[in-house]
């Protein structure tokens, strides 16, 4: 087994990815957010107050705060004039991916492990397509899940592979909400100190 972890996290492509109008979008949108040093989630045009497009966007090491979604509405909106791929009126939200988050790269499975999970395959996988469970192992082809809610003749682990999944999202717990809170203390801290280095040079 390869190591996932060992990806270069700036340019990891995601597994899951938009169509028709949200691909358009997230093609123009992309390279605006590699370039300010955060990683596209999602974009998704969704008709809520009139219609919005709503863009999920974090940093690489994956926090995500308001100044950062301030940083990226500003850089995306002149880009998004420019190449003005929707012909009506629309709200522009960005936000972070929230701590029930999509998860879209192969990495963020390999960060969330032991967390649950609720997925949904584009095949059948042991005669099946929708999954709920802990994420128990990851590698370069795909994850193991550890189902919570197991069928008479099923297996209780099912490995799924990545080029399989159509849709997967972290389930909200408190054990999800300990260990967000602290990877996002940890990174803030991080990034304090890198600061520091940087004034010291």
């Amino acid at each position: 087994m390869s190591d996932p972890t060992n990806v270069d996290n700036e340019h990891e492509p995601r597994l899951i990815t938009e169509t028709g109008l949200d691909q358009r979008l997230a093609e123009i949108i992309e390279p605006v957010l590699v370039d300010l040093g955060y990683r596209l989630v999602r974009v998704r045009m969704m008709n809520q107050n009139g219609a919005t497009m709503q863009i999920m966007a974090e940093r690489n090491d994956g926090t995500m705060n308001v100044e950062g979604c301030e940083e990226v509405s500003m850089a995306v909106s002149p880009v998004l004039d420019v190449e003005d791929p929707i012909d009506k009126e629309y709200h522009l939200e960005v936000s972070s991916p929230g701590i029930d988050r999509p998860m879209v790269r192969k990495s963020d499975f390999v960060r969330w492990m032991g967390h649950l999970l609720k997925c949904e395959t584009s095949i059948m996988v042991g005669n099946r397509k929708r999954f709920r469970g802990k994420i128990v192992a990851t590698d370069t082809d795909g994850f193991t899940l550890e189902r919570d809610q197991v069928s008479e003749g099923e297996e209780q682990t099912i490995v799924i592979p990545f080029t399989a999944l159509a849709d997967a999202k972290l389930i909200l717990t408190d054990d999800l909400i300990r260990d967000a809170l602290r990877a996002d203390k940890l990174a803030k801290a991080e990034a304090a100190n890198q600061n520091e280095a940087e004034d010291e040079e």
